[in-house]
């Protein structure tokens, strides 16, 4: 391990991320200040301690696989060097502007899900249903699904595996930030990864307010999809569904006007397959094995998404077209800010050897 290791060169790099971030957030204050929603640090400490315990816990994990995979000779020196020293401390610290991002992020990104009824009404499930429709000949997406995935069971499954998303967010971002990987790739990944929730998440979100197949009863009266919620709770009967008591604490805190981190009720465009195909498009370049790992993933989210009734399948297409976009004006904004910081160094390193006369 090196032991002249600078943070400064990474941050310079990664500003682009810090600046759009900055900017993104302001944007979001003045916007929630309008409807007089302030800023609240309750949720983003919140959000700070889950990230300190997944950011324990990935230590934790770390430290068995260097006891039975690496094998160290002395572990205890080998711990001391690993986590303790001068070293890993500045590595740490250089992650720490990427962490804040991740840590201020969404309890933003929850209040502006929370507040996108003050903005505009859930006037398009009718419209996306239609869509649906279109591209299955004239069925729901979920009916298609039904003669493959409707065994209680499956369903069961699909729905735990649903719930692992969130680890996308903590423990997926934590080694986004400090695993030993390719720094242009970890760049993007989280310039799209603000951009994915901020233009994605918040801004489509508003213009084409959605509340989608399991709350379209309650909240905008549409039977449709009566049959399907009818489904999910005569599977829960006989094994729990795990999504059924989220989706009625997420109606709850509709009701009841929460705004806090994870609350807010938006379907169209859907973030948990914005950030599962996000994912692929980052690990797949890691390794080919992480890219068949979350390849897969990814489809079980977007089919989970619809069969466990929380989207509509064209949710999930436009945000894999969204989040495509962004991945490559990201990929350009980072190439043209390497440019200009190697001109840059060019013209520094001219200016410091240009010889005194």
């Amino acid at each position: 391990m090196s032991t002249n290791f600078d943070p400064m060169p990474r941050w310079r790099a990664e500003f682009p991320i810090y600046a759009t971030g900055l900017i993104l957030l302001g944007i979001c204050i003045l916007v929630l200040a309008v409807r007089g929603i302030y800023p609240n640090i309750e949720w983003v400490s919140l959000n700070a301690r889950l990230f300190g315990i997944c950011l324990m816990l990935g230590i934790c994990i770390d430290a068995a696989f260097q006891i039975f995979g690496v094998r160290p000779v002395s572990p205890i020196a080998h711990f001391r060097r690993r986590y303790f020293s001068s070293e890993a401390g500045k590595r740490i610290l250089a992650g720490l502007p990427l962490l804040a991002v991740c840590v201020v992020l969404l309890p933003f990104f929850s209040k502006m899900k929370a507040a996108i009824r003050l903005f505009n009404d859930f006037t398009w499930d009718q419209t996306i249903i239609e869509w649906d429709r279109a591209i299955f000949f004239g069925h729901d997406a979920w009916q298609v699904l039904q003669p493959v995935l409707g065994y209680p069971y499956v369903t069961a499954g699909l729905s735990v595996l649903y719930q692992t998303w969130l680890l996308l967010l903590y423990f997926g971002c934590l080694f986004m930030i400090y695993a030993e990987i390719d720094s242009r790739l970890r760049r993007q990944f989280f310039l799209t990864y603000v951009l994915s929730w901020t233009v994605i998440g918040a801004a489509m979100a508003t213009m084409l307010a959605s509340v989608g197949p399991c709350f379209v009863n309650p909240l905008i009266g549409l039977h449709d999809f009566d049959e399907q919620m009818a489904y999910l709770h005569r599977v829960d009967e006989i094994v729990p569904v795990m999504v059924l008591p989220v989706q009625e604490m997420l109606l709850k805190w509709h009701s009841a006007n929460v705004n806090g981190l994870g609350s807010g009720i938006t379907a169209m465009p859907s973030m948990h397959v914005a950030i599962a195909y996000l994912f692929w498009l980052a690990m797949r370049r890691i390794s080919k094995p992480a890219g068949i790992f979350f390849g897969a993933y990814f489809a079980i989210i977007w089919i989970g998404s619809v069969h466990l009734a929380y989207h509509y399948a064209v949710d999930g297409l436009v945000s894999v077209i969204a989040v495509t976009v962004l991945w490559r004006v990201s990929g350009w904004v980072m190439q043209a800010w390497d440019q200009r910081l190697a001109r840059n160094n060019q013209a520094t390193f001219r200016t410091n050897t240009v010889p005194a006369e």
